[in-house]
């Protein structure tokens, strides 16, 4: 199983694709080599290697007996440091490298935390991202950075044109999955970080899709109930457009779109089975939309991002990320947020969300949008967060910030722009 994760591990480093895609492509691949549980296995050792690689790494390069950390090493690591592994039974991964067994020997009988780790390997982040992260948590960096290497739970938005949260929950129950309410969405359902509920018939039935509760109340804050004409700019594959369908109880015109023809088909079998039938999928056309500017009611940009606010979920991407793809994702945003504000109203609200808990794509881009767009103001997120969502709001506002270690969400941002009448 250590050589496999290994060679998983080996398949999603340097593919730029999501780690998600790669897994799923290398265990059909291999699926008849092992069994559910060594399946398992695999899986949460690679997780887990690409979460803690920062302090993996730090082990294996300190010190004279150091080593170029590659994914060999830092599986023999892992299984010592975090599993009380014996050098002996991984030296065979290594063929007999003699440099290799005095690393692993040196190893044996400590832990994943040293005193004297540095703060990049010690919250296992990319140290050119400490300075960014420091200054969007401020004091708080410490605690989040360590919620954020502590596996996400799974987090299910319950389909209200079909059933109600307690239904969903019976549902489940049936199906052996115990799982309890979101304590903010009220839409939601929290299962345990290993449920999976993809193969249930409460999913098949389209009563429930998986989708982190920040997510869940981003989409929530657009109000889109009563609406006529409402955009999903960034739709992706849809999951906000299936809250937003809900919310308009399948009344009024609701446009899904994206620059992915594939996103959208997966958008349209979901849709499909959720039984939203108001909405319409079709890719971005700047004919269409210079034809429908002025019009909408709500924008909503999901805008692509660093996922920053997704480790916990994704820790691949924090290894991926570099500070030229920074650079290109803070000038998209800004292109699209000027693109979207076109098809808005007078009076219309467009919401801008990111899954970032990084200053310069949100609180930066959303000043730099309105010294460009002085016609739009901001709508503090507390002036609508009992309507839309309901109970005490958890930010001060003006925007949403949500984080893993206070919310107990991805981290999400989301600011309501007003187009003045």
């Amino acid at each position: 199983m250590a050589e496999a994760a290994v060679a998983l591990l080996d398949a999603m480093f340097p593919s730029r694709d999501t780690a998600d895609r790669v897994r799923h492509a290398w265990m059909k691949q291999h699926h008849r080599q092992f069994d559910a549980a060594e399946r398992e296995a695999i899986i949460q050792i690679s997780d887990d290697v690409m979460r803690l690689r920062g302090r993996l790494d730090w082990w294996i390069s300190e010190g004279q007996a150091g080593l170029p950390p590659d994914n060999r090493l830092r599986v023999a690591a892992y299984r010592i440091l975090n599993g009380g592994a014996k050098a002996s039974g991984l030296l065979p991964l290594f063929g007999g490298d003699k440099a290799v067994e005095v690393l692993l020997r040196r190893l044996e009988g400590h832990t994943l935390d040293h005193p004297d780790m540095p703060a990049a390997a010690r919250h296992s982040v990319p140290e050119w991202l400490l300075p960014a992260l420091k200054k969007r948590f401020g004091g708080d960096f410490d605690m989040e950075l360590a919620a954020m290497l502590r596996p996400a739970p799974l987090d299910v938005r319950v389909n209200t044109l079909k059933t109600t949260r307690d239904a969903a929950m019976a549902a489940l129950a049936a199906e052996d999955l115990r799982c309890q309410f979101t304590p903010l969405s009220p839409i939601g359902l929290r299962l345990s970080p290993s449920a999976y509920v993809n193969n249930t018939q409460a999913f098949a039935d389209g009563l429930l899709e998986p989708q982190d509760e920040g997510s869940q109340i981003a989409a929530l804050l657009v109000d889109a109930a009563g609406c006529k004409f409402v955009a999903d700019f960034c739709a992706g594959a849809g999951g906000k457009t299936l809250v937003l369908g809900t919310a308009m109880r399948n009344a009024g015109r609701l446009v899904a779109m994206d620059v992915s023809e594939g996103r959208l088909t997966q958008a349209k079998l979901r849709l499909r089975r959720a039984g939203v039938h108001n909405a319409e999928c079709r890719p971005l056309e700047a004919k269409w939309l210079k034809r429908h500017g002025e019009k909408a009611d709500r924008v909503l940009v999901d805008a692509p991002c660093s996922g920053s606010g997704t480790w916990r979920r994704k820790p691949d991407a924090k290894w991926r990320l570099t500070p030229q793809d920074i650079a290109e994702l803070t000038q998209r945003q800004a292109e699209i947020l000027d693109r979207a504000a076109k098809l808005l109203r007078k009076g219309g609200r467009l919401v801008y969300v990111t899954c970032s808990v990084l200053k310069e794509e949100n609180e930066d881009q959303v000043a730099a949008f309105l010294k460009r767009h002085p016609d739009f103001r901001v709508l503090p997120v507390t002036d609508v967060w009992e309507k839309t969502v309901g109970g005490a709001c958890p930010v001060p506002g003006p925007y949403l910030n949500l984080t893993p270690a206070r919310h107990g969400t991805d981290g999400f941002f989301a600011a309501i722009l007003v187009r003045n009448a």
